[in-house]
């Protein structure tokens, strides 16, 4: 495989990833809040439990993502493996009209 490629598939794993991680953290803090935390609310209040709880999510999500690309790009040289999604511009020559 060429280097667009592995980039390619990274980028689809990478995505995946982050959507199985940001459904089981929110079905896991669903859960918990039922089970401990909304029978002890009053009713008025333990709607207001759901917003918190999608935005817990997405945030447990985006620390076990940053924590787990950090520990894969530590483990292989990504500079041999993937070419860059943003490449430099060339420069064009300075011309005077």
């Amino acid at each position: 495989m060429n280097k667009k490629t592995n980039t390619v598939l990274f980028l689809i794993g990478a995505t995946v990833f982050n959507m199985v991680v940001t459904v089981a953290s929110f079905i896991v803090l669903i859960i918990v809040y039922g089970r401990l935390i909304a029978p002890l609310l009053p009713n008025e209040a333990a709607a207001w439990g759901l917003p918190v709880i999608f935005i817990a999510a997405i945030a447990i999500a985006f620390v076990v993502y940053r924590f787990a690309v950090k520990l894969l790009l530590s483990k292989i040289d990504a500079e041999k493996v993937f070419d860059p999604l943003i490449k430099p511009r060339r420069r064009l020559p300075n011309r005077r009209d």
